[in-house]
C-alpha cells in the first residue's frame, strides 16, 4: 500500500511539473501569433498570472473552490491552507496523493483561464487593467466556479461532468475573453470597410514550438486529472487525448484548404489545440473511436468558429475564442453524447455549459466594464502603433545590439 501511494503521489507531481510546463507553451503560442513589439508585454502577462495566480490560489482560492462542507454555490474564505490530520497519509484522497500535492496540482490549473483571456486581449490592453482583472478572476471567480463540480457542489449533484476542465478551466477562460475582446474593441487596422484584414503574427516557428509544448503539457493535464497513477484508466486518456489532438489538427487542415484553398499552419495549430480542449471534459470515459470523432468534429469547429469571430468584428490575434470557449462547449456536451457511462446525460451537460455562461459572462463584464469605466481598458493609439513594450514596459524584445558596437 505504502508503495503504491508514493507511485500514485509521484504521478501527480510529474503531472503538475507538465502543466506548470504548459505556461511556456501558452508564452510561445501567443508571442508567435501576434508582432513583435507587443512581446514583452505578452511575457510579463503569462508570468504574472502564474506567479500571482498560485499566491491567490494559497490565500483564498483553494478552500474557495475546495470548501468541504458547504450550501453547494460559494465557500467561505478562509486565507491560507494547512494539511488536515491525515493530509500526507494514504486515507487523504483514497491514497492518490497527499495534500500538498493536491494543492499545488489544483494551484496550476487556476492560472490557466486567465492565460486564455490574455492571448485574447493582446496588443491593446492596458497592462494594469489586466493586472487588476486577474486577481479578481483567478482569486475569486475561477475557484467558485470551480467548487460547483470539482469541489462537489451543486452541479456534481445534478450529474454534471467535467473530467478535466474542458468547461472548468477553457470555457471559463473563454467566456471572460469573449466580454473582454467586446469591450476592448478591434486593433487598429483589423478591419478596413468592414472587412477583416490579417496581422500576421513575427514568428510561426515559436507559435508552432508553443502548441508542440501544449500538446506534452496535456498529458499532465488529462493524465493527471485521473488523480492516481492508475494504470488502465491513465493509459486510456492519453491515448484519448493523443488521438483527438491528431484528429483536430488534420481535420482543420483539411477544412481549411477546402474553405480558403491554402495550408494554413496556423489553423493546423489551432486544430491541434480544439482537439485537446474538446477531449477533456471526457477524457476518462470515452472510446478511441470517439475522441476521434470528438477531435475532429473540433478541428472541423475551429475553422468556422475563426471565421464567425471575424464576421461579428471581434478581434481575437491567436484565436483563444474560437479554441477554448467554442471547443470548451462541444467538449462538454459531447460527454452527453459519447461517455461510455450511462449515467452522463446531455441536459445535465447541457445545464453545467449554461450554468457557466451566465456566472462568467456576468462576472467578467462587471469586472472589465467596471475598469473600463474608471482606469481604462485600452492603450492610446500612439502607445498601440508604436508597441507596448515600448511604452508599457520600456524594454524591446529583441534588441539590435549591433547599435551599441564601437
Amino acid at each position: 500500500m505504502e508503495g503504491l501511494f508514493t507511485a500514485n503521489n509521484v504521478w501527480m507531481m510529474v503531472c503538475t511539473a507538465l502543466v506548470f510546463f504548459m505556461h511556456t507553451g501558452f508564452a510561445f503560442l501567443e508571442i508567435g501569433l501576434t508582432r513583435q513589439k507587443n512581446t514583452i508585454n505578452i511575457l510579463f502577462k503569462n508570468i504574472f498570472i502564474i506567479t500571482v495566480g498560485l499566491l491567490l490560489y494559497y490565500l483564498v482560492g483553494f478552500n474557495l473552490m475546495y470548501p468541504g462542507e458547504f450550501n453547494g454555490f460559494i465557500g467561505s474564505i478562509v486565507p491560507g491552507i494547512g494539511a488536515p490530520e491525515n493530509g500526507m497519509t494514504p486515507d487523504y484522497a483514497d491514497g492518490g496523493y497527499t495534500w500538498w500535492t493536491d494543492f499545488l496540482f489544483q494551484g496550476m490549473f487556476a492560472a490557466t483561464a486567465a492565460t486564455i483571456v490574455s492571448g485574447a486581449v493582446a496588443e491593446r490592453m492596458k497592462i494594469g487593467s489586466f493586472m487588476i482583472f486577474t486577481v479578481i478572476y483567478v482569486g475569486f471567480v475561477y475557484p467558485i466556479a470551480g467548487s460547483w463540480k470539482w469541489g462537489g457542489g451543486f452541479l456534481d449533484e445534478l450529474g454534471f461532468y467535467d473530467f478535466a476542465g474542458s468547461t472548468l478551466v477553457h470555457s471559463v477562460g473563454g467566456w471572460a475573453a469573449l466580454v473582454a475582446v467586446y469591450l476592448l474593441g478591434s486593433r487598429i487596422g483589423k478591419f478596413k470597410d468592414g472587412k477583416p484584414q490579417a496581422i500576421p503574427g513575427h514568428n510561426i516557428p515559436l507559435a508552432t514550438a508553443g502548441v508542440l509544448v501544449l500538446w506534452l503539457g496535456w498529458f499532465g493535464f488529462n493524465g493527471g486529472s485521473v488523480l492516481s497513477a492508475d494504470p488502465e484508466l491513465t493509459s486510456l486518456t492519453l491515448v484519448t487525448t493523443c488521438l483527438a489532438a491528431a484528429a483536430g489538427g488534420v481535420v482543420a487542415m483539411l477544412v481549411s484548404f477546402l474553405k480558403y484553398k491554402n495550408l494554413d499552419l496556423t489553423m493546423f495549430l489551432n486544430g491541434i489545440l480544439g482537439g485537446l480542449v474538446g477531449i477533456t471534459a471526457g477524457a476518462d470515459v470515452m472510446t478511441p473511436e470517439s475522441a476521434i470523432l470528438i477531435g475532429a468534429i473540433a478541428g472541423a469547429l475551429i475553422v468556422f468558429a475563426v471565421s464567425f469571430v471575424d464576421a461579428i468584428k471581434l478581434d481575437d490575434p491567436v484565436g483563444a475564442i474560437a479554441v477554448h470557449l467554442i471547443c470548451g462547449i462541444w467538449g462538454t456536451l459531447a460527454v452527453g453524447i459519447f461517455s461510455t457511462n450511462p449515467d452522463h446525460t446531455f441536459m445535465a451537460q447541457l445545464t453545467g455549459v449554461a450554468c457557466y455562461a451566465v456566472f462568467c459572462i456576468t462576472t467578467s463584464f462587471i469586472i472589465i466594464f467596471t475598469l473600463k469605466k474608471t482606469i481604462g481598458i485600452r492603450v492610446s493609439e500612439k502607445e498601440e502603433l508604436e508597441g507596448l513594450d515600448a511604452h508599457e514596459h520600456g524594454m524591446d524584445a529583441y534588441p539590435d545590439f549591433r547599435l551599441n558596437e564601437h
